[in-house]
């Protein structure tokens, strides 16, 4: 099962809504389906050029190795090589802090990520958590 789009613009747009109701720095929310294919996008006006590409690494990353970019950067830490060496498994899309979050349908299987990139690392995994709340739907801790 994939995320519907309908579902994706609506973790976009509470994700959004999340960093402007805490004065965060402009963000940019990509969705991806289970299969790591773009399912929706937006980037708020003044977000700096690649940001994009990080935002999609983040949620690409995590969709393709089965667990948060949180978890990536953790495993970067213990297994540096290791990550290195996904990093161009992925095809490069692979960015190893928070950010890139895992969501699940009611039986917890992944049915796409989201990849929050802008503010502090920490921040764009908060608005990711709370845009796929706020959408209904749940996230893979």
């Amino acid at each position: 099962m994939n995320i519907t789009l309908e579902q994706a613009r609506a973790v976009v747009s509470a994700t959004l809504a999340y960093g402007q109701e805490l004065e965060m720095n402009p963000l940019c929310v990509a969705v991806l389906d289970a299969g790591g294919h773009l399912k929706a996008f937006e980037r708020e006006d003044g977000v700096a050029n690649r940001r994009f590409e990080v935002a999609f690494g983040k949620a690409h990353g995590a969709i393709s190795i089965g667990v948060s970019s949180r978890t990536l950067g953790d495993m970067a830490v213990e297994r540096p090589h290791f990550i290195a060496g996904l990093i161009g498994t992925v095809g490069g899309s692979l960015v190893p802090v928070p950010g890139g979050v895992i969501i699940v349908d009611d039986g917890g299987n992944a049915i796409g990520a989201v990849g929050v990139s802008g503010d502090s690392s920490d921040n764009d995994e908060a608005a990711a958590l709370a845009g796929i709340q706020a959408a209904g739907l749940s996230a893979r801790s």
